[in-house]
């Protein structure tokens, strides 16, 4: 598994998350590792309704979608000629305990409002994610040359 870009947004997803979010925002969606397609397969979702039919979304106890405010760096690098993306983490508090997941992706995505329906939602990347909940607090943060999702266990 890697951290792909999504097909659709290739050459895009900076334009994505260099926006003012106003009425757009990022949403940070967690999948469970168990029957988790392959990158190759992920990366051709256009919207994040489709990509949930053949993945599940975490479930685990005080799990919600993550709304992204602020703490989003876009970095051009005129030598090498690439953008890089870099978000702050986030805090799922007392993840899991009575209800448990083994997670595999974080899904960055992108919805036009906050009303927009997960067909509307458009995944940008998807970083790997191996971590299972125990009602200890997730801390995940995307860092690093290669922009690496990690997570830790408070």
């Amino acid at each position: 598994m890697a951290n792909p870009v999504f097909s659709s947004v290739t050459g895009r997803f900076v334009r994505y998350c260099d926006l003012a979010l106003g009425t757009d925002q990022l949403v940070i969606v967690l999948l469970k590792a168990a029957g988790l397609q392959a990158d190759a397969t992920l990366r051709n979702y256009t919207a994040l309704s489709t990509l949930l039919g053949s993945n599940t979304e975490a479930t685990f106890t005080n799990y919600a979608r993550k709304v992204v405010t602020s703490g989003i760096t876009v970095t051009t690098d005129t030598t090498n000629h690439k953008n890089t993306v870099a978000l702050a983490g986030w805090t799922w508090t007392a993840a899991g305990g009575a209800s448990n997941d083994a997670l595999g992706k974080l899904l960055v995505c992108w919805r036009p409002t906050s009303g927009t329906a997960d067909s509307g939602c458009i995944p940008l990347f998807a970083h790997d994610l191996t971590v299972t909940t125990t009602g200890s607090d997730l801390i995940v943060s995307i860092a690093g040359p290669n922009n690496i999702a990690t997570a830790t266990a408070a």
